[in-house]
């Protein structure tokens, strides 16, 4: 047997050496057996064996060991996702824990790491009730301090384990477990900083439990935390209270897991006294001012070589500034705690003062950025991980904080960095202008509150004359010396435009136009298109226009050096170039239009580019004078395109669809016919014939606006009125076909409201069969999205059988649904479960009244459908993954009516929520009073057996509404599709208390019946509007 044994492994040995020959045919061929060894009983433990052995060359067992994590991942535990038949037998498990356990103590570290990842790999799906052994073999371990690989192994494989901690663990774990991490903590004599930061780690993953804990466990896990956590800070601090080391990796490792352990505790463990945090200040200031000399000398002056990847003792990269923005994060979290702040509130002039110095750029952003200005661009952009941003970050809470206190310490701090950088300019410092422009950063990030304090009258220094202080001095200085300086000046005189006088923005206009012209690095030019976009819509037309046509063709020409995310940037600028030159836009036209149009083609399958480039045409559409010649250019082409899909480029077909749609927004008759006469056939073809989804979406929304412009009259444009009618129903037979990929049907909804909307008598034969299509097409939807905008669908036709609703009951409950009795108990089903999903204020308008109109016919057929009701909350504590498999979600289930009562209830008091949080206890609030005038709700909207005719929307309610729903703010696609509908008209808050009053005061019983299914917000929101 034992023969059989060796002759395996020598088998494995040679198979695994062979796969790294130089060889293919002989590589491939080992590769090939290999994968068929795997199938068969035993090969998980020799690649163990093969792993563990000493004696095998160093590559070999690591090769060894990937293969093995690979098999425990497929052949472990059969219900896995990712598991490949067989799974490994009972017996075999064992012998691979056997053997993996002693094998810790590697003398390798990386195959110690292999070993310890494949010991974790099988304690997710083992422990601790298949391998109760695992726990104290760690723990024993680690307690060996003459077994420093041992020891090293262990804290590798929990740390690793820990991120699998659940709530039902930690309680066990941590009593047994946190002494002997204290002990290698608190003992840098014994160990050295990377294991000490391991056990950290550990430390931080059980304080990530409990914390979530200690909302259901507070007792217990206060309990747990406090003996621990007294003793941790006596660590932390001590650990802290040196100054910060240059070029010390493992140094910075270990104060990372110290601030890691202490922002968990302060999330998620607020009954930790802040006495506790106390002790930690000195600690973490004297840890705060000393990185700073660290990060100045290595980062931003890069003296030190600092580009240079650093790793620690444990092989992982790490970095300086990594570091430091775990220190700002934490300062954050601190600042933003009510309890902590109070802690902090003595020091926040010198916290804003360091954190100033911490903005400055790097010297290896000075490079990136002045080689890669796509670079500069997308950093300044996008909120990315850098100390700046994180300074940013940490200015911002300490206003929320401190309010007028933290506004203040900013612009002292910021006139004394100003200052300093005088002083340093005066010195000869090369490096003074980064200090500046730190300063004018830092100044940029809190614009909104500056100018928000300074409106209410918090700050009562003249921010307006600082800001011109700083910024017309730094215009002094030579462009091309400090470029990344005159950018940050353009920047923020386009911030604090309305600070500044009047001379001094035009002057700094002026300046960004000849910037744009001129021959200057590229970030002032990024400097001057950020400073034009925000400067041009505000500016006075004898001003700009003088230059607008010099400016346009000074863009034109950067647009052709540009790329990336700068071409993003010119095109935003140009499209407000375009917006201002309006009384120039005859002669614009043809300058920018074939040139957007070419990089709209050219970057027609980036989303981001061609939306831009889209936007800038629409900008050229919209100026007066210059639809009709853009059509006129734009037109022959995209029907040739359109003509031939199947040959185009990728995107290029989607793309022009999304012009289409562009042009058709609001354009007038003559424009919307020119497009159907070219495109309206070809476009019902890429919907009948494509099968790309992005087609098929775009060739949806397109035909839907060329519904929406063409009305009544379209259906004659070709001759014959009923075979256009075929048509446009062939699409929407196509798109609600079941078996179609959803994503292809996704703006189904917005196309058939078009044909219900203009169409109503030529659908009216249709109903039934468009009724079976939708709930078809719901039941086999894979997406949400989809799901609902098919139920607004459903809600719009409850409206057009509002003299009769009992009988779109009655032909719903005759329509078949596959696993339903009929398609109303589907259909309600399923909508009162997307009811709170629904998104858009005319979208919500529609499927809360017709929920409304359905509930009012009381209908007994309503009553014997039951639908999804409350979450059934399980047993305390977190949700892992195995408890979420093996106990989902369970739910109650109630009528419909007391559903649908409910539903409409949450819609009022989410109004109510919004609209009163100032003053919900006011008794003269304006929701009590529903108004008598005669400016009642539409009679073919609101109908006599629903809602009472004499109640009229207050002014207040609209302007209550608007801020609910973002009405008058919305410039949206569908919003243009659906403004014609009256049931725009309804005043959603008027209409939920006008059927709540009429349900009350006309059935008495069925109201105090379904009162019974709401909850004390909901009744709470019912009664306020009942009072009169």
């Amino acid at each position: 047997m034992e023969a059989s044994v060796d002759q395996d492994q020598k088998w494995l040995v040679e198979c695994l050496m062979a796969t790294l020959d130089t060889n293919r045919e002989i590589r491939s061929f080992a590769e090939a057996s290999l994968k068929q060894a795997s199938l068969q009983p035993g090969f998980g433990a020799a690649l163990t064996m093969t792993t563990v052995n000493k004696e095998n060359p160093f590559g070999l067992r690591q090769l060894a060991a990937v293969l093995l994590k690979q098999f425990i991942k497929e052949h472990w535990q059969e219900d896995e996702e990712n598991f490949v038949h067989p799974v490994v037998s009972p017996p075999e498990k064992v012998v691979i824990r056997q053997l993996l356990l002693p094998s810790l103590n590697d003398p390798h570290r990386k195959i110690r790491t292999a070993i310890g990842m494949g010991i974790a790999s099988i304690a997710q799906y083992d422990w601790p009730e298949g391998w109760p052994e695992l726990l104290p073999f760690l723990l024993n371990l680690i307690s060996d301090r003459g077994n420093r690989d041992g020891v090293h192994g262990a804290l590798r494989c929990l740390a690793l384990l820990s991120s699998d901690l659940d709530d039902t663990v930690v309680p066990k774990l941590v009593p047994s477990l946190f002494p002997h991490l204290h002990t290698i903590i608190s003992s840098p004599h014994l160990y050295e900083n990377s294991l000490r930061a391991k056990a950290l780690s550990i430390v931080h993953s059980c304080i990530s439990v409990l914390g979530s804990m200690s909302g259901v466990y507070k007792a217990e896990t206060s309990s747990l935390m406090m003996p621990m956590f007294s003793s941790l800070m006596e660590q932390f601090s001590v650990i802290l209270q040196s100054p910060v080391q240059s070029e010390e990796p493992d140094d910075w490792s270990i104060r990372m897991e110290v601030l890691k352990c202490l922002l968990q505790s302060v999330q998620n463990i607020p009954s930790l006294p802040v006495t506790q945090f106390s002790v930690i200040l000195p600690p973490l200031w004297q840890t705060f001012v000393s990185s700073l000399k660290v990060y100045q000398k290595a980062c931003i002056e890069g003296g030190e070589d600092s580009h240079a990847v650093r790793y620690d003792s444990d092989g992982g990269e790490k970095s300086l500034e990594s570091f430091v923005i775990q220190l700002l994060e934490f300062l954050i979290t601190m600042v933003g705690n009510a309890r902590l702040a109070e802690l902090v509130g003595g020091n926040i002039k010198e916290l804003v003062y360091y954190t100033i110095a911490f903005q400055q750029m790097t010297e290896e952003q000075v490079r990136t950025w002045s080689l890669d200005a796509n670079q500069y661009v997308a950093d300044e952009d996008d909120v990315t991980y850098s100390c700046r941003v994180s300074g940013c970050l940490l200015l911002e809470e300490i206003i929320n904080a401190y309010g007028e206190e933290g506004i203040d310490a900013i612009i002292v701090a910021s006139q004394n960095r100003f200052h300093e950088s005088r002083e340093a300019k005066v010195a000869g410092s090369a490096d003074w202008w980064k200090l500046r422009e730190a300063t004018l950063f830092a100044f940029a990030s809190i614009s909104e509150q500056l100018l928000e304090a300074k409106a209410s009258g918090v700050i009562y220094c003249d921010l307006g004359n600082l800001i011109e202080q700083m910024i017309t001095e730094d215009m002094g200085t030579g462009v091309h010396e400090c470029p990344f300086l005159h950018a940050r000046v353009f920047f923020i005189v386009s911030k604090f435009r309305s600070l500044i006088n009047q001379r001094t923005s035009e002057q700094f206009l002026y300046g960004a136009v000849q910037a744009i012209a001129s021959d200057v690095p590229p970030p002032v030019k990024v400097g001057a298109c950020k400073a034009l976009s925000q400067l041009l819509p505000e500016s006075k037309q004898d001003v700009i226009q003088p230059h607008i046509m010099g400016l346009l063709l000074s863009l034109v020409d950067l647009l052709r050096q540009a790329s990336d995310e700068t071409l993003h940037l010119v095109l935003e600028t140009l499209q407000a170039a375009v917006k201002a030159g309006h009384s120039q836009s005859t002669s614009i036209e043809p300058i920018i239009s074939p040139i957007i149009l070419n990089v709209w083609a050219q970057h027609v399958s980036d989303p981001f580019i061609s939306i831009d480039a889209v936007e800038v045409l629409e900008a050229i559409k919209n100026a007066p004078g210059c639809i009709r010649p853009l059509v006129s250019r734009i037109l022959p082409t995209i029907g040739s395109i359109l003509e031939k899909p199947k040959l185009q480029p990728i995107g290029l077909v989607a793309g022009s669809l999304d012009l289409l749609t562009m042009i058709l927004k609001n354009a007038p008759a003559d424009v919307v016919k020119a497009v159907f006469e070219t495109c309206f056939n070809t476009t019902i073809q890429i919907i009948l014939e494509s099968d790309d989804h992005g087609e098929m979406q775009n060739a949806t929304e397109c035909l839907a606006a060329i519904l929406s412009g063409g009305r009544q009259e379209l259906l004659s444009w070709e001759g014959d009125p009923g075979h256009t009618m075929k048509k446009l129903l062939d699409v929407a037979s196509r798109l609600l076909d079941p078996n179609l990929e959803s994503s292809g049907s996704l703006f189904v909804g917005s196309y058939i409201l078009q044909l219900i909307l203009h169409y109503p008598s030529e659908m009216s034969p249709h109903t039934r069969e468009l009724i079976a299509a939708i709930v078809r097409r719901m039941q086999s939807c894979e997406i949400a999205g989809l799901k609902s905008s098919l139920v607004v669908i459903l809600a719009r036709l409850v409206h057009l059988s509002a003299a009769d609703v009992n009988q779109f009951i009655n032909l719903m409950l005759n329509i078949p649904a596959n696993g339903y009795g009929n398609s109303l108990t589907y259909v309600m089903s399923e909508w009162t479960k997307l009811q709170g999903e629904v998104q858009g204020a005319y979208q919500i308008k529609v499927t809360t009244t017709a929920l409304a109109l359905l509930l009012s016919t009381r209908n007994e057929e309503l009553a014997k459908i039951s639908v999804q009701g409350h979450l059934i909350k399980s047993d305390a504590g977190i949700k892992t993954r195995s408890k979420a498999k093996f106990a989902p979600d369970q739910w109650t289930l109630i009528p419909l009516p007391a559903k649908i009562f409910s539903l409409l209830a949450d819609t009022l008091a989410e109004i109510q929520e919004q609209v009163l949080d100032e003053d919900d206890d006011n008794e003269d609030s304006d929701w009590e009073e529903v108004s008598n005038s005669d400016g009642g709700l539409p009679q073919d909207i609101i109908y006599s057996s629903t809602v009472p005719s004499n109640v009229g929307p207050s002014v207040e309610h609209l302007d209550a509404m608007a801020k609910v729903f973002d009405e008058g703010e919305d410039d949206s696609y569908d919003d243009d599709l659906t403004k014609i509908d009256p049931l725009n008209e309804i005043k959603l808050v008027d209409f939920l208390t006008a059927f709540f009053s009429n349900l009350s005061n006309n059935d008495r019983s069925l109201f105090d019946h379904l009162c019974q299914s709401l909850s004390v917000s909901q009744s709470a929101a019912v009664e306020k509007v009942l009072r009169k």
